[in-house]
Order: C-alpha cells, then sequence, then structure tokens
C-alpha cells in the first residue's frame, strides 16, 4: 500500500477518486512504445500546419506544427518531426495550459499522442510547469503521463519524480517517486519535508 502526501490537500476521499480513474483508464506506455511503424514514403506532408480541435462548436485547443507527415498502413500514424505547440483554452478563450515537444508520433486509431524530446507542459493559471523527455497525451480519456523522470516547477518548489499522470490541462497532477523538498498540509500540521514518498497529488482547483 503507498504512503501518500498530498500537496495543499483539502478533501483526500476525492482525490484518491480521481487519481484511481484516471490510472484506470491510461493504456501502457511500454504498449505505445511496442506499436511499430513501416518504413514507407508518407501519404501526406504539410507545412506550417494548424490543427484546431473543438467541440459544440467551441475551440478547445490548437496544435501547430512546422511539418507533418502522414503515413497509411496497419496503424495509421502522423508523424511531427519538427515537434508542435499545443494550447488548451478556457470557454472565454483565454490560454489555460499548454504542451510543446521537439519531437511527436500521432497515433490515429488509438487517439494517442508520442511527445518526445525537451517536453514542457505548462499551467498558465496555476504557473506550474512540467519537463520530461517523453510523454503519452489520451486525447480519448483527456489524460498525460509519463513512466521518465520528469521535474515539476511550481511557485513554491522544484519537484522530481519517476513517473507522473495529470488531465491533460495539468490542473490536477500525480508524480511517482518524488524527491526534494516540498509543502505538505495532513489537516493537523504542515510544514517542509524531503522525506521520500510513493507518490505526491496535488489537486485541482
Amino acid at each position: 500500500m503507498y504512503r501518500t502526501l498530498y500537496k495543499k490537500l483539502t478533501s483526500g476521499i476525492a482525490i484518491l477518486s480521481g487519481v484511481a480513474m484516471l490510472v484506470s483508464c491510461q493504456p501502457d506506455l511500454k504498449t505505445v512504445e511496442s506499436i511499430t511503424r513501416d518504413d514507407t514514403q508518407p501519404l501526406e506532408t504539410a507545412s506550417n500546419l494548424r490543427i484546431v480541435y473543438s467541440t459544440h462548436a467551441r475551440v478547445q485547443m490548437t496544435m501547430d506544427a512546422p511539418v507533418m507527415k502522414r503515413f497509411e498502413g496497419e496503424k495509421p500514424y502522423m508523424e511531427l518531426p519538427e515537434g508542435f505547440l499545443m494550447i488548451f483554452f478556457d470557454s472565454l478563450m483565454n490560454e489555460t495550459s499548454r504542451i510543446s515537444a521537439k519531437y511527436a508520433i500521432q497515433y490515429e486509431e488509438d487517439q494517442l499522442i508520442d511527445a518526445r524530446n525537451d517536453v514542457v507542459v505548462e499551467n498558465i493559471e496555476n504557473n506550474e510547469k512540467l519537463n520530461t523527455e517523453q510523454l503519452i497525451w489520451d486525447q480519448k480519456n483527456e489524460t498525460i503521463y509519463t513512466e521518465k523522470f520528469v521535474k515539476i516547477t511550481t511557485e513554491e518548489e522544484v519537484l522530481y519524480g519517476d513517473g507522473f499522470e495529470s488531465d491533460d490541462r495539468f490542473s490536477s497532477w500525480v508524480i511517482k517517486n518524488p524527491r526534494g523538498t516540498f509543502y505538505v498540509e495532513t489537516g493537523e500540521e504542515s510544514g517542509n519535508t524531503e522525506a521520500p514518498a510513493d507518490t505526491l497529488m496535488m489537486p485541482g482547483e
């Protein structure tokens, strides 16, 4: 059973329930990495691409990429060899968060984006930033996750860990095997600690 530290925790039961749902919906990262690609010529190539994601005529996010290559085959995919920038918006079209990377592959049928090389996730509202070398965005379940080394910078601290899970807007996250000095509130007492824990959770607002 995990020993868990809650960062600025106000409702432990609600957070644990949310994390359980988040974990249960995620494809295995090793399964994503095992998807093979045929060395064929791209069916389609585009430059200075912009993709707009919307629901009920409301723009939720945009993705900009210098180059896009689309490939056919048993597992159709779209390659972004020069990376991408994705921006998320609220209902008033204010920017809330963004994801960027220097390379990515989008698996169309699985609705997964495998972002690699200098991956950065920023929550504009909370002034928090994640740095890692690989991140999977599960579009269908609206989650992002990795099993790689991560660094999270907040207004109060810098955290390190091996593994990370969050909603795709980076507003409610879990960092695995956290290291560093961080603020912990238990409801009875609070303070800074350097003791390692299995997971550290950041609840959404």
